[in-house]
């Protein structure tokens, strides 16, 4: 399970793509790069992206207890979502938490690679791609799929 988050053109609604591909890559993505501003972000990362202040709340959001998480950022442009997501860089960056080393062997033991253990790290990484998203076009307007 994951999230499709893609930064879309505000006019035509479709994905704003680039002259030239980008390699950022998520739990899903095109060999060779995609010129498409789209980042598939794994669920596991979810424990982080839900905590309290991370991202602004909406209160009738019924699946999150009122913590939208990285999908706060859904109808955002991207000028309106860099301080959203740079403070949630900076807010995890600053924590000394992580999964416990038991946690990590059980994820290791069912074959999981580095990118899908949800450690606080690799939260962080998604939110500087989508950063440099943001920055990249800040009129185009986020969206998932």
């Amino acid at each position: 399970m994951s999230w499709d988050i893609s930064l879309r053109d505000p006019v035509t609604h479709k994905t704003i793509e680039l002259s030239e591909p980008h390699f950022m890559r998520g739990g899903l993505y095109q060999q060779g790069g995609t010129k498409e501003l789209w980042l598939n972000v794994t669920w596991n990362y979810g424990r982080w992206y839900h905590l309290d202040g991370l991202f602004p709340s909406f209160p009738d959001d019924r699946f999150s207890g009122g913590r939208a998480g990285i999908r706060s950022i859904y109808g955002m442009t991207g000028a309106e979502s860099i301080p959203v997501l740079e403070k949630a860089i900076t807010t995890l960056e600053a924590r000394t938490d992580d999964i416990s080393g038991k946690e990590r062997a059980q994820w290791m033991e069912k074959g999981t690679s580095s990118y899908w253990i949800p450690t606080r790290e690799n939260a962080i990484k998604p939110l500087h791609q989508l950063l440099a998203f943001a920055k990249m076009r800040p009129d185009g307007v986020w969206d998932g799929d």
